[in-house]
């Protein structure tokens, strides 16, 4: 080597032990208290890069201030948010403040069931619902009426009601180490994306493609396997957006020209009326690979209807407003086509062109006929509503409604929430996936047995009101 090249490292190395000392004693009185009292933490900080990076000495006192000096007075330390990570992170915090994973937490809170639910699943508690949606900003402000506008955030008074679950970087780079390597790990995303309605992690990992992550012996692309990660898919080049054409409820926007087609083949004048006026408010354009016909439009129409997002009348709620427009739930065309088409670039790392066409646009066909059969479903339920057979729980502003989850009082309504949340959730997850079983035995199937159980409760239950 170079005498100069040695010198150089030589001088590097001491610089870095240099800052290294600086980092320990600036937090020795930290170290010392908590090595017995918290002794993992200072280990984790200790073997990450956080802690062993020679030029970034950061100490505890980064992301807990300086406040708290006594074991009496732990109260003053205060917890990271992403805006503590902007500093050296600002082009990683920025994209995930434009991606989904930012809007989880006001997402959950606009859900109809919630409210029912004990502070210890929805709140603090952090063991149900909440325990996902952490990951999400606390403080954003729901929509008023007719507001499509960018969210407004409370500027941090929400978050100062909760001492913890306001870092969310950490959801997927966890405390103290704040590993990249392992946030790259699907491991990563299993603690959420799993179980009853998005077992994507379950899929995962029963596709070629999680099976040949775990035979290369858990090394993704970027470790030198062969197989995509869920970050390679989800995530390319690291992008912290983390969206999907489809969304995580397979859901997107009708265009001004698919309810202008529906409206025209419609005879009846009211019905007519209300889709023409429905269809002023929509975007326009058309979707790639796969776009809506006649009786597609129709069938995802009513799903919006019992998510709360149109009325009887196919008119915009609230909750369009709160749910789509700014919670984002259902793409448009623009975004929709924009983000299919990254995906397909990604897979074409590997597969061909016509592959991956034909891929997107069978999974889609999943999609569709799932869609219909689950609509069959829901006109049997709201007829059993207009006929005066099911009557609207008190307190209830809209009925039959699946955002109420489990919350539904009859078991016919509560089969309509199951087909929604689970079976077509597995079904067009597992198409998408890859995943075979889960697509057609844990999806397919049982969507299929409870449509055609919901179709017979309601034949029975009209008999029923005859005698």
């Amino acid at each position: 080597m170079p005498r100069w090249r040695m010198l150089g490292v030589w001088m590097g190395l001491l610089l870095g032990l240099g800052g290294l000392a600086m980092a320990k004693q600036s937090d020795s009185a930290c170290v010392q208290c908590h090595t017995d009292v918290t002794p993992g933490v200072v280990h984790q900080f200790h073997e990450g890069r956080m802690g062993t990076n020679a030029y970034l000495p950061l100490d505890c006192s980064t992301c807990h201030g300086s406040a708290h000096t006594t074991a009496e007075d732990f109260a003053k330390a205060t917890f990271p948010t992403p805006d503590t990570c902007m500093g050296c992170h600002a082009d990683k915090v920025e994209q995930f403040r434009a991606g989904k994973h930012e809007l989880a937490w006001y997402a959950m809170k606009t859900q109809s069931a919630l409210h029912a639910q004990p502070s210890a699943i929805v709140g603090e508690g952090y063991r149900g619902c909440s325990g996902c949606h952490k990951i999400g900003r606390k403080g954003y402000i729901g929509a008023e009426a007719g507001n499509t506008g960018p969210l407004k955030w409370d500027g941090g008074e929400e978050a100062s009601q909760y001492r913890y679950g306001n870092a969310q970087c950490d959801a997927c780079h966890t405390r103290h180490s704040f590993k990249k390597t392992e946030a790259q790990d699907p491991r990563a995303c299993s603690n959420c994306h799993m179980g009853f309605d998005h077992p994507q992690w379950e899929m995962y990992m029963s596709s070629k493609h999680g099976i040949t992550w775990g035979i290369d012996g858990n090394r993704g692309w970027d470790q030198g396997g062969r197989a995509p990660t869920c970050q390679t898919c989800h995530m390319p080049g690291g992008n912290h957006n983390v969206e999907t054409a489809w969304g995580f409820l397979a859901l997107r926007l009708p265009t001004k020209e698919n309810v202008e087609k529906l409206a025209a083949s419609v005879e009846d004048a009211g019905l007519k009326a209300n889709l023409q006026k429905l269809a002023k408010l929509l975007p326009s354009g058309h979707y790639i690979d796969l776009d809506d016909d006649v009786q597609w439009t129709l069938d995802r129409a009513l799903i919006l209807q019992v998510n709360e997002i149109l009325d009887q009348n196919f008119q915009p709620t609230e909750r369009f407003f709160e749910i789509v427009a700014q919670a984002r739930a259902a793409r448009g065309p623009e975004e929709f086509n924009r983000l299919r088409l990254q995906m397909k670039a990604t897979c074409q790392q590997c597969h061909s062109k016509e592959y991956v066409d034909d891929f997107f646009l069978n999974a889609d066909k999943i999609v569709k006929l799932a869609d219909h059969e689950f609509a069959k479903a829901i006109q049997a339920v709201q007829g059993l509503y207009r006929d005066g057979i099911l009557k609207k729980p008190e307190g209830w502003k809209w009925a039959p409604s699946v955002a109420q989850y489990y919350e539904n009082l009859t078991p016919i309504e509560l089969d309509l929430y199951l087909i929604y949340m689970e079976y077509r959730q597995r079904t067009f997850q597992g198409a998408f996936h890859v995943s075979n079983d889960y697509m057609h035995w844990y999806g397919w199937a049982p969507l299929k047995e409870h449509v055609n159980r919901i179709l017979a409760e309601a034949k029975r239950m009209r008999a029923e009101q005859k005698k």
